[in-house]
């Protein structure tokens, strides 16, 4: 494995440790998480993603946009 470093704003630091905190997991772990999520080789499939009714009819326009959006706010809750 290689060593890193990056630098960032304060804000972000000051988040990035309190989830760390929260999760009970290293700053790394969850940098690597991002970093693999954002940049990683091979998309992670979402089998229930079409499934259900949602009553919208744009759903399956704005699918990346709605995804970006529930994942993020899964993770900061």
């Amino acid at each position: 494995m290689k060593r890193t470093t990056i630098k960032l704003p304060d804000q972000l630091d000051a988040r990035l440790r309190h989830e760390a905190e929260r999760q009970h997991r290293t700053i790394s772990e969850l940098t690597r998480e991002a970093i693999e999520l954002r940049y990683g080789s091979s998309p992670r499939r979402l089998i229930a993603a079409k499934a259900g009714r949602s009553g919208q009819r744009d759903v399956a326009r704005k699918i990346e946009q709605i995804l970006r959006v529930e994942l993020g706010a899964s993770r900061s809750s």
